[in-house]
């Protein structure tokens, strides 16, 4: 059975991608997650912070934006102290910012999903890709996404970071074409 090489021999990131990655979300909770957990990944590398996740779910209530939304000063200082989590200020400060926004996002478009989606016409943009040297870390799509969520108030949502986010999410199948996970989302994108 083929993969995509990037997740090595590591047993920790084979599971993510086997399970995880690329598999399309609809659930606003699991995108305010794959949100926080994105921006604390700028500049680590996105292993780093799997090992780290159950520590984030801890950390932030299970990822609930609206209990987020509501983490005040002592909060930051809680968790600046939390040796489980990347102790960046500005990564914990834009966690409770973006699930500020998040909420109002909700709010205007009925789900955070339904915004998110909203940019691919609610239908995953399948690649096709046969090497890792072929995948951008950026396209149109991401900077119009990442532009749009800077506008509207979120941090650490750079076009980079909103790539790896797509990807994640299932917006953008971006298995290699020789990963057994392609054909197994493409057909699913297809029912």
């Amino acid at each position: 059975m083929e993969r995509c090489p990037w997740p090595g021999k590591d047993e920790l990131y084979i599971k993510y991608h086997d399970e995880e990655w690329g598999v399309p979300v609809h659930d606003d909770r699991k995108h305010f997650e794959f949100l926080v957990l994105e921006g604390a990944q700028a500049g680590l590398s996105w292993l780093t912070i799997l090992k780290r996740r159950e520590n984030y779910r801890m950390a932030f209530e299970n990822f609930d934006p609206v209990k987020v939304a509501q983490f005040d000063a002592d909060k930051v200082t809680e968790l600046l102290a939390n040796p489980g989590i990347i102790r960046n200020r500005k990564k914990i400060e834009s966690a409770i910012t973006n699930a500020r926004r998040f909420l109002e996002v909700q709010n205007e478009f009925g789900s955070f999903d339904r915004y998110i989606w909203s940019f691919v016409d609610y239908q995953p943009v399948i690649n096709a890709w046969r090497t890792l040297a072929e995948i951008p870390a950026r396209t149109e799509l991401s900077d119009k996404i990442s532009k749009d969520l800077k506008r509207r108030g979120f941090s650490f949502v750079g076009s980079t970071i909103i790539y790896a986010h797509i990807q994640a999410i299932g917006l953008v199948n971006d298995h290699l074409v020789s990963c057994f996970r392609y054909r197994q989302l493409k057909n699913l994108s297809s029912e």
